[in-house]
C-alpha cells in the first residue's frame, strides 16, 4: 500500500538542500544495487510495468496506488484501461461516472476528481506533460510524487518514486530523517534523489517499492531475509537492544 504524499506545487515544500556525506552516498549505491539484485529474483509483476505499458498507463496506475495496495490495483487493471484506454476517454468521463467504477477499491470521489482533472489537463496538450518541475504547479491533482512519476515514466528523469515505503527503507537502511513530513526533510530528498542516480530509475523504483512491501515491512519486517541486514542501522539497533528474535518486530 502506498501513501501519496501531496504538495501545492510540486517540490515547492523543500527549500533547503542537504549534502549527502561520502559514507552516504556509497551506503545508498549499495542499497540500490542489491535490493535491484533482490527484486530481478524475488519483486513482484504488475500490468503497468509490463514492456507494452505506456506513459498514461503508467501514471494512471500511480494515482489509482494511492493508499491502495498493488494487489488491488493489478486486480482492478485490466477492466479500468480497456474501459478508458487514453486520456482522451478519461477526459471525457463523467465525474459520477468515474466515482462508479473506482468505489470497489476506495477513495473513489477523491480519485474520479484527480484523474478527471489529469485527463483533461493531458488532452488539452495532447497527452504531453511539462518538462519542468515548476510547471507541474501547473497541473490539477498533481503533487510532488506525481510530478515525479510523469517526469520519470514520460520524460525519462531520474526521479524517486518517494513515499512512506521508500522513506522506510532509506531510514532503516541508514538513519532516521529529522522532519516530520518527507516532502520537507532535505536529506531525505537527497537521499531518494541519490538512490537513483545511476542504473536503470524505473527498475529501481519499482524494486525499493517491493522490498519496503514484502520484505522492509512497516510491521515485522523480515529482517533475517535482507541481504543488507548486516550492514543496516535498523537492525544493529535492534541486535543491540535484544529485540531481535529471528523476525524482527516494530517499526
Amino acid at each position: 500500500m502506498r501513501c501519496r504524499l501531496k504538495l501545492g506545487g510540486p517540490d515547492q515544500a523543500v527549500q533547503a538542500r542537504y549534502s549527502l556525506s561520502q559514507t552516504e552516498k556509497s551506503s545508498l549505491s549499495r542499497l540500490a544495487k542489491a535490493i535491484t539484485v533482490w527484486s530481478r529474483v524475488l519483486g513482484r509483476h504488475f500490468p503497468w510495468r509490463e514492456q507494452d505499458a505506456g506513459a498514461y498507463h503508467k501514471i494512471v496506475a500511480e494515482v489509482l496506488l494511492q493508499r491502495t495496495r498493488a494487489e488491488t490495483v493489478g486486480s482492478f487493471y485490466d477492466a479500468f484501461f480497456a474501459r478508458y484506454p487514453d486520456w482522451r476517454s478519461l477526459a471525457n468521463a463523467s465525474v459520477d461516472e468515474l466515482e462508479g467504477v473506482l468505489r470497489p477499491i476506495g477513495l473513489w470521489k477523491r480519485r474520479a476528481a484527480s484523474l478527471r482533472a489529469l485527463a483533461e489537463f493531458a488532452v488539452e496538450r495532447d497527452g504531453v506533460f511539462p518538462r519542468s518541475r515548476r510547471l507541474h504547479a501547473q497541473i490539477p491533482a498533481v503533487g510532488q510524487y506525481v510530478s515525479n512519476a510523469i517526469a520519470l515514466f514520460q520524460h525519462g528523469k531520474r526521479r524517486p518514486l518517494l513515499d512512506v515505503n521508500m522513506a522506510r527503507v532509506i531510514e532503516r537502511y541508514i538513519h532516521p530523517r529529522k522532519l516530520v513530513d518527507i516532502r520537507y526533510d532535505p536529506w531525505l530528498q537527497e537521499a531518494s534523489a541519490w538512490l537513483v542516480k545511476r542504473g536503470d530509475p524505473v527498475e529501481i523504483n519499482w524494486a525499493i517499492l517491493d522490498f519496503g512491501a514484502l520484505i522492509c515491512r512497516a510491521r515485522s519486517p523480515l529482517c533475517p531475509e535482507c541481504p543488507l541486514h548486516r550492514n543496516c542501522h535498523y537492525f544493529a539497533s535492534k541486535v543491540k537492544h535484544g529485540s531481535h528474535r529471528g523476525t524482527v518486530g516494530g517499526g
